[in-house]
């Protein structure tokens, strides 16, 4: 940028995963702002464990207050895009010359924020913490990530709890090399907890928050619980990216771009993360391949040189995942299977919560 020349104006509608880190790796390169509705930044993974250690919530939700040394962070609901602004609820507008759109997902209580409020949030991780240590029997529906790793923290935490674990799938996470999923099987059964494969729960009778009673199995089981997860997976917040112009939704909810991960007919909007369908998965690895690649591309636009000039965007072949059952164990895929070692140093000890607290301007 020429000596003189204002800075173009980036706004980010959401300061999840992926907002919070382009709005701080471009604070020095533009004019930026970061629309967020929530009063602050909450880690997701980490909430799992704060379940069995409430303590913890204290270190996981971090204020956006020293994110940004240029820009600014608006706390706010985005209601409508155009070509060159983004309208707030409150009917403030704020001009753009590029926008990203990155508005995540929503996921069960407690596990995410359900709404703008902290507040809320804490009470209901604190409930669900109280239920959780008062209950004999506990069944989990769903073991992706959050389900295997919740099943995994509760075995670790409180042991002798009655534990079933239940997926659909023939085994637990079908998309990758068969020993990733028959070790965390093995490694959770030896931990106490019942894992039964292929079988759909027909009776869910809450989809966002846990609730006492039983499932049934398509095999015509009942499961009795003391408490029962419903953890069967997130759900892209699309509805401010569905009011643009040529926007194509997929059955899952998410919304097709082009190379460059844009999503309709406006050339200067972007989106990427869990309302993206790009080939990733609605992971923070996925995250961790997108932000670096909108990051440098979005450099580069701001710069002058055209999108189309770009390398388009390339997604993860097959990511890497992390699966901690606890702070000691678990198992993961880095391009081959490992075990307890790695997977604890790179996230089932502190589970990223130094970097995030030190990207945030917060002490360890």
């Amino acid at each position: 940028m020429r000596i003189g020349m204002a800075k173009k104006k980036v706004v980010i509608v959401g300061g999840g995963y992926v907002g919070y880190e382009v709005a701080k790796e471009l604070d020095a390169h533009a004019d930026v702002t970061l629309i967020e509705q929530c009063e602050a930044f909450v880690q997701p993974p980490a909430t799992i464990r704060a379940l069995l250690d409430p303590a913890l919530l204290d270190q996981i939700v971090l204020p956006y207050d020293r994110l940004l040394k240029t820009g600014q962070v608006v706390r706010g609901r985005a209601v409508s895009v155009s070509q060159s602004e983004v309208t707030l609820e409150d009917g403030n507008v704020y001009p753009a010359d590029f926008i990203v759109l990155a508005t995540g997902s929503s996921y069960a209580a407690p596990f995410k924020p359900a709404g703008d409020s902290i507040d809320d949030f804490r009470k209901a991780s604190a409930d669900v913490s109280a239920q959780l240590a008062a209950a004999k029997s506990v069944a989990i529906v769903g073991a992706g990530a959050v389900g295997t790793e919740l099943a995994g923290e509760i075995a670790a935490a409180q042991p002798g709890k009655d534990i079933t674990l239940i997926s659909s799938d023939d085994t637990l996470f079908p998309m990758y090399p068969a020993r990733l999923g028959t070790q965390l099987k093995r490694k959770l059964e030896r931990a106490g907890v019942s894992v039964v494969l292929g079988q759909r729960v027909e009776d869910l009778q809450r989809m966002d928050v846990p609730y006492a009673g039983s499932v049934k199995l398509t095999d015509g089981r009942v499961v009795t619980a003391d408490l029962v997860f419903p953890v069967v997976g997130s759900k892209p917040n699309t509805a401010l990216i569905q009011t643009l112009p040529g926007v194509n939704a997929v059955p899952s909810g998410r919304i097709k771009t082009d190379k460059w991960l844009r999503p309709s007919d406006f050339p200067i909007v972007f989106i990427a993360g869990d309302i993206a369908d790009v080939g990733d998965g609605m992971t923070i690895v996925a995250i961790s391949r997108q932000n670096p690649w909108l990051i440098r591309t979005l450099k580069q636009v701001l710069n002058g040189q055209a999108i189309e000039d770009q390398k388009p965007y390339a997604p993860w072949k097959m990511a890497p995942i992390l699966v901690p059952l606890g702070p000691k164990i678990g198992n993961s895929w880095l391009f081959a299977t490992v075990g307890d070692w790695i997977t604890r140093k790179m996230k089932g000890k502190e589970l990223f919560i130094p970097k995030y607290r030190k990207a945030f301007g917060l002490s360890r």
